[in-house]
């Protein structure tokens, strides 16, 4: 990601991450490209406004290197810039303020036009997650689950290991901004427990940190 406000950067960086992404992030065009050189992604986020060398120089050597995807970020819906942007190589666009569900929805989209979804099919002990066509499989068997449980494994499953407070889960599977009811959080691991566990009461796959929240695995 090559942003130069600290803000967004940042914030999007963290959302990203919930969402199963390892993001790199520099401040400006010229880091940018250092970076490239050193460590090739899977998907460039690049924001057109940049200082010093901008957005659309940065698009252009970064095409002529190599055929890395490129989003980039406008701050305004002008469709000057949108086109200069595609025609110096970007594949996709969005505009500022990006709402983080967007961005991911954009990355997984080039993702998958160019076959290259890191995250399209997960193996988890027995348990299958095929995150591109939303199903879930337990020994070769589909496993039904309710759009918020699996949206619920989705979130847990995206960075095994890692914890999420019952409030992050909230926000980023319900969608609830303010400070929530922790018991929709505790009744959907339950039902999400009894479909994919061998055993609820001592869950493999989505585990309690007592204190803490849930995490997922490891298996």
């Amino acid at each position: 990601m090559i942003e130069d406000d600290p803000a967004v950067r940042e914030g999007l960086e963290l959302a990203l991450t919930r969402h199963g992404h390892r993001v790199r992030a520099v401040e400006s065009g010229e880091q940018g490209l250092e970076r490239l050189r050193a460590d090739l992604p899977d998907v460039v986020v690049l924001d057109l406004m940049l200082p010093g060398m901008d957005g659309f120089e940065v698009c252009r050597r970064i095409r002529a290197a190599g055929d890395v995807p490129i989003i980039m970020v406008t701050a305004r819906g002008d469709d000057m810039d949108v086109v200069a942007g595609l025609e110096a190589g970007a594949d996709d666009y969005v505009v500022k303020p990006v709402q983080p569900r967007v961005l991911e929805a954009r990355i997984r989209a080039v993702l998958r036009r160019i076959g290259r979804d890191q995250a399209e099919l997960e193996r988890h002990g027995d348990l299958i997650i095929d995150r591109a066509g939303l199903t879930v499989s337990s020994r070769g068997v589909p496993v039904g689950l309710a759009p918020t449980e699996l949206r619920l494994l989705l979130e847990l499953s995206g960075t095994p290991g890692r914890v999420h407070s019952r409030q992050q889960l909230l926000e980023s599977v319900w969608e609830h901004g303010y400070f929530g009811d922790s018991r929709l959080v505790d009744a959907c691991v339950q039902r999400l427990r009894a479909k994919i566990e061998d055993d609820s009461a001592a869950p493999v796959y989505v585990q309690t940190v007592r204190g803490f929240g849930y995490r997922f695995g490891p298996v």
